[in-house]
C-alpha cells in the first residue's frame, strides 16, 4: 500500500456511507487528516486508483477525481508508471478551506446527533457546557 517506516501502520481509508458527506471528500478529508495528523507524510505512496477502488469497493472515477483534487492542492504528486505520493511541500489551507471543513464537520455532527434522538437545543447546551469546562481547566 504505501511506503511506511516499521514503526508506523500503514494508513487506512474507511468510508461513511449514511453521512451524506460525497466518497470523493471523504477520501480527500481522510488523506488531509492522515497529513494533519502525522499518519502520512512527504514520500508516503498511496494505494493506486485500482487498487483503493477495489478496497472500498467503489468507482475508480471517484479515485481519480479525490486524487485529481488532492494534487490540484498540491497534498499529492503522481508519477506516472511509479506511484502517487503524499507531496514534501507543506500545504497551507485557506481560510475557505478551513470554513468548508468546519460546516462539513458541525453538518455530520448534528446528522449523526439528530439521528441519534438529540435535538437541536439539546446540542447547544452540551457545547456550551463542554466550552464552560475546558474554560475552568484552563485557569
Amino acid at each position: 500500500m504505501a511506503s511506511i517506516p516499521a514503526n508506523r501502520k500503514p494508513f487506512q481509508f474507511h468510508l461513511d456511507l449514511h453521512s451524506g458527506v460525497p466518497i470523493y471528500r471523504q477520501i480527500i478529508d481522510q488523506v488531509t487528516g492522515g497529513i494533519a495528523g502525522g499518519a502520512l507524510s512527504g514520500g508516503d505512496q498511496l494505494p493506486t486508483v485500482r487498487q483503493l477502488a477495489v478496497d472500498l469497493s467503489i468507482n475508480p472515477n471517484t479515485v481519480i477525481r479525490a486524487y485529481r483534487e488532492l494534487e490540484i492542492r498540491g497534498v499529492l504528486e503522481t508519477q506516472q508508471g511509479t506511484g502517487t505520493f503524499i507531496s514534501h511541500q507543506k500545504v497551507q489551507s485557506d481560510d475557505a478551506e478551513r470554513q468548508r471543513r468546519l460546516n462539513q464537520l458541525t453538518g455530520e455532527f448534528i446528522a449523526r446527533a439528530r439521528s441519534a434522538g438529540f435535538t437541536a437545543e439539546e446540542l447547544m447546551a452540551q457545547l456550551l457546557e463542554f466550552q464552560s469546562d475546558a474554560g475552568k481547566k484552563r485557569r
